[in-house]
């Protein structure tokens, strides 16, 4: 088998405007099957039940039939209307309507009549509130803890605009996982997303770690949007310096014309290599794929993470 090789100073030219054309069509492995079954149906009843919103609909993932079948979901917190308006996200922009104080109880509970192993709880921007929301998701923790605790709980959080307070209130109800997307390479963060800053991002995945040093952090890259192969050794460098412990790396996928473009679909080959580069990193665990999202198969994120760990240090031990 030939070698696979890549330059890393390939670069495709990215241009400002939304509304241009993606490259090509899409590529055959970016191709899924809709299939339903009753669980998938349950767990939608549920939801509108419960009056939850779930970003595996807002946010128009492809996954959300596996993921859905499988009973397992990321509830949405803080409502579905997003203070932010990022090029790349399909979640609704604008002036939210208020804070549902109940909301923690009830995704505890949807968790119990789920019966869910691994629980995901991720927000809109609410940059108008003065924490962004933070007390909100520590009560979400405190809530699936005392109703289901044998359940893991991830959260994926803003960055509250650098109020490392309401980031303090956060760690403080102790996640398994904290996440937090830095999304894209340093030289398009301003372009691709709203508001938020690279360097800010990364110091909060490093605050939070020398916060709570057991919770495991994690961050996801999209790709696809015109960065090179060094940009994205150059932002896995720089998660590792904030000792970050989970990357994952998924195709941007365009959700409407009004959205930023599409300017290269990456092959299954060129996602091994970044699964390699980031374990070559240590990282304790890459999730790498055309469809892998943040939360994808999270729940066996966190548990081949802690293996990996493990792994190094009883291999460390036995070097002494």
């Amino acid at each position: 088998m030939a070698e696979f090789r890549i330059d890393p100073d390939l670069e495709l030219p990215v241009l400002p405007s939304r509304a241009r054309a993606d490259v090509g069509r899409k590529p055959a492995w970016l191709k899924i099957q809709l299939q339903t079954d009753p669980g998938f149906s349950e767990l939608k009843r549920l939801m509108r039940a419960q009056g939850l919103h779930t970003v595996c609909e807002e946010a128009r993932c492809p996954n959300i039939f596996e993921c859905w079948n499988r009973r397992t979901a990321t509830f949405m917190i803080l409502g579905d209307i997003c203070t932010r308006n990022c090029g790349f996200c399909a979640v609704t922009s604008g002036v939210p309507r208020g804070l549902d104080l109940d909301e923690p109880e009830r995704v505890a509970d949807a968790c119990a009549q789920l019966n869910l192993r691994h629980v995901v709880v991720t927000s809109v921007a609410r940059d108008d509130l003065p924490d962004g929301g933070a007390r909100v998701f520590a009560e979400t923790i405190r809530a699936i803890r005392r109703k289901n605790p044998l359940t893991g709980v991830e959260v994926l959080i803003p960055d509250f605009m650098g109020n490392w307070d309401a980031l303090a209130e956060v760690m403080a109800a102790e996640p398994d996982v904290l996440n937090h997307n830095i999304e894209t390479v340093r030289r398009l963060s301003d372009r691709v997303r709203s508001k938020a800053k690279y360097d800010r991002s990364l110091e909060l995945l490093r605050r939070a770690k020398e916060m709570k040093p057991q919770v495991r952090t994690k961050s996801s890259i999209m790709v696809g949007l015109g960065e090179t192969m060094a940009e994205l050794y150059e932002a896995m460098d720089d998660l590792r310096a904030a000792r970050v412990d989970i990357v994952t790396f998924g195709q941007y996928l365009r959700p409407t014309a009004r959205h930023l473009a599409v300017e290269k679909f990456y092959t299954p080959a060129e996602f091994a290599h970044l699964r390699e580069e980031a374990l070559k990193r240590g990282f304790a665990h890459c999730e790498s794929g055309p469809l892998v999202r943040s939360s994808y198969h999270a729940d066996e994120q966190s548990a081949q993470a802690v293996a990996r760990r493990a792994a190094l240090a009883d291999t460390a031990r036995a070097g002494d």
